[in-house]
C-alpha cells in the first residue's frame, strides 16, 4: 500500500515536470496525453487506497525526515484515512476529467503545454494538502495550491483590462494578484495558529495535537480555532474575504471547474473537518462558523439572482454551497459537510465545463442576456447543464437532493431554526438563479443573432464523453449516502438525527422540495420564452445593490486599497527616500569624501611617507599619554 500512496501523490508531479520540459514550445499533444494519463494513474491508486481503507483502516507512511532543528522534528509523513481517501478520489476524479476536457478547450492556445504543467502542479499541491499527517505539510500544500492558482487564474496575463456590460474592468493579472493577496492575508492567521500549536504542544502532527486537546486551556483552543478558521475563510472565500472568487473567473474555464468548484475552495472545509476534535471543544466558535456559513449561503445566492455573467453566476453558486458546507461543519455534522463537498464537486465541475462549452460556441461571450435558443445547436451541453442545475437545486433523485436536504435536517435537529430558515430560503433562490441561467442561455429567442456574430456549435464528441463521468456521479452519488456515512464515521463523529427529526423528516423533505420546485417554475415562467427586460426593476436600488455586490469591492477599494496606497506613497517619498535612502547615501558620500582626500597620502614620495609616519607616531604618543593620565 505504501507504493500506492507514492503513486497517487507523485504521478501528478511527474506529469507537471514532463509538461514543463515543453512549456515554451508549440502545442504538443504528447504533454496532454502524458499528464492526463498520469492523473488517471493517480485516480486508480487513490480509488485502490479508498477500497483498502474501507476494509483495513488508516494507512500511515513516513517518507523521510524533513526538518530537525532543536526540539522541532517534522517528517514528510502521509496519512490516508477516511477523510483523506474521499478527498483524494474527489480531487483525482475531477482533475482527470478536467485534463481530458482541456485538450479540446485549449487546443488553439499558444500556452497549451504550459497550461498542463500548471494544472498538474496544482493537483500535486492539493494532494500534499489532503494527504499530509501534520500541519506543516498541510501548509506547504496550502501555499502550493495558492501559487498554482495564481499562475492559472492569470494564465492569460497578456489580456488587458476590459470593461463590459456585465463585468467591471478586470484583467486576469489583476484577478490573480487579488486572489493571491487576499489568501496571503488569511494564511498569516493560519500560520499563527500553527505556531500556537507547536509552541504549546511541541508537535505539529495531527494525532499528537488532537490527543493533547483535553489538557490545553479553552482560551488557547479558541485562539487556535479562530486562527485556523481565518485561514479557511480565505481559501474558501468566506465573507469578508470572498471578493476574489468571482473575479477569478478571468482564468480559463477548466481552471474554474478544477480550482473554484471541486478542490482549492473546498480546502477550508477540509481543514475544519480534519480539525473536528478541536472545534468540538470550542462550540461557540463552531456555532459562529455555522452562522457565518449560513449568511454566506444567502449572501452569495442573492448576488447570483441578478448577475448576467455565466461563469460568475456559477461562482456565486459555489460560494453559496460552501456556506452550506460550513453550516453543517459548524453544527457538528462533519460527515454531512464532507458528503456535500463530494457531491457538490461533481455537479458543479460539470456546470463549469458546460459553461466552457457555451463560451467556446459563443466566441467567449458570457452575457446570458445575449444568448438564448442555444439548445438547438448544443443539445449535449444543454442536457449536462440542465442535469447539473437540477442537482444544484436539490431535486430528487440527484446527488444535491440528498446532501442539501441532510444539511437542512441537521439545522432543524440542532434547533437552530434561523439557520434552517435561511438555508431553506437559499434553496429556493438557488433553484431560481440556476434555471434562470439555463433558460436564458438555452431556451427562448435566439438573441445571439442580433447581439453577437457567433455561430453556435457543439464541442468535440470526446469532450462531451469526458464530461460523462461527472454527469453519472451527479445522478447516482446520492444513493451512496448511507455507505458514505458508515465509512466517514469511522474517523468522524457519528452525527445522528433525534427521534423528533426522524418523525418529521418527510415533512422537511417535502417543504424543501416545494421551495426548490417553486424556484424552477418561477424561472421557467419568467425566462423560458425569452428575455423581457424590466427597466424599472433594473434601475431599482435593490437590483443595483445586488449587481454591484453590495458595493463591498468598491468599499474595499475606496477605504482600504486607496488609503493603503496613499500611505505607502507617503512612506516611500517622505521616509524611505528622504530619511532611509538619504542616510545611506550620506554615509556613502562621507566614505567617498574621506577616501578621496586620504588617497592623496599615496604620493609615491618617500619624504611624504616619513612625514606621515611622524604624524602617526605623534598621535599615538598623545593618545597614550591621555589614556595614562585619565587612568
Amino acid at each position: 500500500m505504501e507504493n500506492l500512496v507514492y503513486i497517487a501523490l507523485f504521478a501528478p508531479l511527474v506529469g507537471s515536470l514532463f509538461a514543463a520540459l515543453f512549456a515554451m514550445t508549440p502545442k504538443n499533444l504528447i504533454t496532454a496525453f502524458v499528464t492526463s494519463g498520469l492523473l488517471f494513474v493517480s485516480w486508480v491508486a487513490s480509488s485502490s487506497l479508498l477500497m483498502y481503507v474501507m476494509d483495513h483502516g488508516t494507512i500511515s507512511v513516513n517518507m523521510m525526515e524533513w526538518i530537525a532543528a532543536g526540539n522541532l522534528t517534522i517528517d514528510f509523513g502521509f496519512q490516508v484515512d477516511a477523510i483523506t481517501a474521499v478527498m483524494m478520489v474527489v480531487v483525482t476524479t475531477v482533475s482527470t476529467v478536467v485534463h481530458v476536457y482541456s485538450i479540446g478547450y485549449m487546443e488553439h492556445d499558444k500556452g497549451f503545454n504550459r497550461f498542463f504543467s500548471y494544472l498538474s502542479a496544482f493537483v500535486f499541491s492539493m494532494m500534499i494538502l489532503v494527504m499530509s499527517d501534520n500541519f506543516a505539510g498541510l501548509f506547504i500544500g496550502w501555499e502550493g495550491v495558492g501559487v498554482c492558482s495564481w499562475l492559472l487564474i492569470g494564465f492569460w496575463y497578456h489580456k488587458a483590462d476590459v470593461s463590459t456590460d456585465v463585468n467591471p474592468s478586470i484583467s486576469p493579472s489583476w484577478a490573480a494578484n487579488e486572489a493571491f493577496i487576499v489568501n496571503r492575508i488569511a494564511d498569516l492567521a493560519m500560520l499563527i495558529g500553527i505556531f500556537l500549536i507547536y509552541w504549546n504542544v511541541g508537535s505539529l502532527n495531527y494525532d499528537v495535537f488532537f490527543a493533547a486537546i483535553p489538557s490545553l486551556e479553552n482560551s488557547l483552543l479558541v485562539s487556535i480555532g479562530i486562527a485556523l478558521f481565518i485561514g479557511a475563510m480565505g481559501k474558501s472565500a468566506q465573507f469578508p474575504l470572498h471578493t476574489w472568487l468571482a473575479d477569478a473567473m478571468e482564468g480559463p474555464t477548466p481552471v474554474s471547474a478544477l480550482i473554484h468548484a471541486a478542490t482549492m475552495v473546498t480546502a477550508g472545509v477540509y481543514l475544519v473537518v480534519r480539525a473536528n476534535p478541536l472545534y468540538a471543544e470550542i462550540p461557540n466558535v463552531s456555532l459562529f462558523i455555522a452562522y457565518l456559513g449560513t449568511f454566506v449561503a444567502i449572501f452569495a445566492a442573492s448576488m447570483a439572482l441578478v448577475n448576467r455573467d455565466l461563469k460568475r453566476i456559477i461562482a456565486y453558486s459555489t460560494l453559496s454551497q460552501l456556506g452550506y458546507m460550513f453550516a453543517a461543519a459548524g453544527l457538528g455534522a462533519y460527515w454531512v459537510a464532507l458528503f456535500h463537498l463530494a457531491a457538490h464537486a461533481f455537479f458543479k465541475a460539470l456546470l463549469f465545463l458546460g459553461a466552457g462549452n457555451v463560451m467556446h460556441a459563443m466566441h467567449d461571450e458570457l452575457d446570458i442576456f445575449k444568448m438564448g435558443g442555444l439548445k438547438k445547436a448544443m443539445r449535449g451541453t444543454y442536457l449536462y447543464m440542465g442535469l447539473a442545475s437540477l442537482a444544484l437545486a436539490g431535486i430528487f433523485p440527484l446527488a444535491g437532493f440528498f446532501s442539501k436536504d441532510t444539511i437542512l435536517e441537521v439545522a432543524f435537529n440542532e434547533h437552530t431554526y434561523i439557520i434552517w430558515f435561511v438555508l431553506w430560503i437559499t434553496a429556493g433562490l438557488t433553484a431560481f438563479y440556476s434555471f434562470r441561467q439555463v433558460f436564458l442561455t438555452f431556451d427562448g429567442d435566439e438573441r445571439y443573432k442580433k447581439e453577437t456574430d457567433a455561430h453556435p456549435h457543439e464541442v468535440q464528441n470526446f469532450v462531451l464523453v469526458a464530461m460523462a463521468p461527472l454527469a453519472i456521479l451527479a445522478i447516482i452519488f446520492g444513493f451512496f449516502m448511507n455507505p458514505f456515512k458508515e465509512f466517514a464515521t469511522t474517523i468522524l463523529p457519528a452525527y445522528e438525527m433525534s427521534e423528533h427529526t426522524h418523525h418529521i423528516a418527510w415533512i422537511l423533505i417535502i417543504v424543501t422540495t416545494l421551495i426548490a420546485v417553486s424556484g424552477i417554475v418561477l424561472a421557467y415562467k419568467k425566462y423560458a420564452n425569452g428575455l423581457v427586460r424590466d427597466e424599472k426593476m433594473e434601475n431599482s436600488f435593490i437590483y443595483k445593490l445586488l449587481q454591484n455586490q453590495y458595493y463591498i469591492p468598491k468599499f474595499y477599494m475606496e477605504f482600504i486599497a486607496k488609503p493603503y496606497k496613499e500611505i505607502s506613497d507617503i512612506l516611500w517619498n517622505k521616509v524611505d527616500m528622504k530619511v532611509v535612502d538619504a542616510t545611506v547615501d550620506g554615509i556613502a558620500k562621507i566614505i567617498y569624501f574621506t577616501g578621496d582626500k586620504s588617497r592623496k597620502m599615496q604620493t609615491g614620495n618617500l619624504s611624504d611617507y616619513l612625514n606621515w609616519m611622524g604624524v602617526g607616531a605623534m598621535l599615538l604618543i598623545v593618545i597614550t599619554a591621555l589614556s595614562m593620565s585619565l587612568s
